[in-house]
């Protein structure tokens, strides 16, 4: 009977070469989409975690009769799994109210236990879940696009050249449009030292911060414009 802890050449060939494969499946679809971890990375986080398994398996067949050598598998798995963690926070960035890079970061763990799937030799779970993640990145996202997008709030950034009747202003238009305002914050500008010096009499600018939900009908861009086409209204940016 063939030890279980010798493996042949061809076979850890055939899960290298496999973990590419699969790596490189759910790679391409991010580069597409161009995400921060792309064909290459999504690639490496495969092998890398497949190459893992063998040796945790198979890299130690040499002290396999010693006395006092107990060999555990799963002992580097359960190190990938937890220091993947590391490489998927580099890509999560908070910017306002929103948040970045988590499906990025997700996939990345994902890959990282299929490539362990496959350098243990669980073939068939590690290709069924390849194109599971697959299914959903593409179908899913297309889902999320077309109907959850109107219900995320967005972080609003307005500068302003009037005072406080600005803001009612601004504050008529989005109600009026159906847009609801979940959270406002106004701060006051510094008035300019040089135009202090000129006399000139203009009201010191108002910087407006606020989270709003738009209706399902209205692009992001279309509701800047109206921003934008306010006289007092300087600069709007939406995050």
């Amino acid at each position: 009977m063939a030890s279980p802890w010798i493996a042949d050449p061809a076979s850890i060939c055939l899960r290298l070469i496999l973990s590419l494969v699969l790596g490189g499946i759910i790679g391409f679809e991010r580069e597409l989409n161009q995400h921060a971890a792309g064909f290459r990375t999504n690639i490496l986080v495969c092998i890398g975690s497949t190459l893992i398994m063998l040796l945790s398996i198979y890299g130690f067949n040499t002290f396999v009769d010693e006395p006092n050598v107990r060999l555990d598998p799963a002992r580097l798995a359960a190190q990938v799994i937890s220091g993947i963690g590391f490489l998927g926070a580099g890509t999560i960035i908070r910017t306002g109210t929103s948040v970045k890079g988590l499906t990025t970061a997700a996939t990345l763990w994902v890959m990282a236990a299929i490539g362990l799937a496959v350098g243990a030799g669980f073939y068939f779970p590690a290709i069924l879940t390849c194109g599971l993640v697959f299914v959903s990145l593409q179908v899913l996202n297309k889902v999320e696009l077309r109907y959850l997008v109107a219900n995320k709030a967005h972080s609003v950034h307005i500068i302003s050249a009037g005072g406080t009747e600005t803001l009612g202003t601004i504050s008529e238009q989005l109600l009026g449009e159906r847009i609801e305002i979940k959270k406002l914050n106004v701060e006051d500008g510094t008035v300019d030292a040089a135009a202090a010096r000129e006399e000139i009499e203009s009201l010191p600018p108002l910087h407006i911060t606020m989270t709003v939900v738009l209706p399902k009908q209205t692009p992001i861009c279309k509701f800047v414009e109206r921003l934008k086409a306010i006289p007092s209204v300087k600069a709007v940016k939406v995050d």
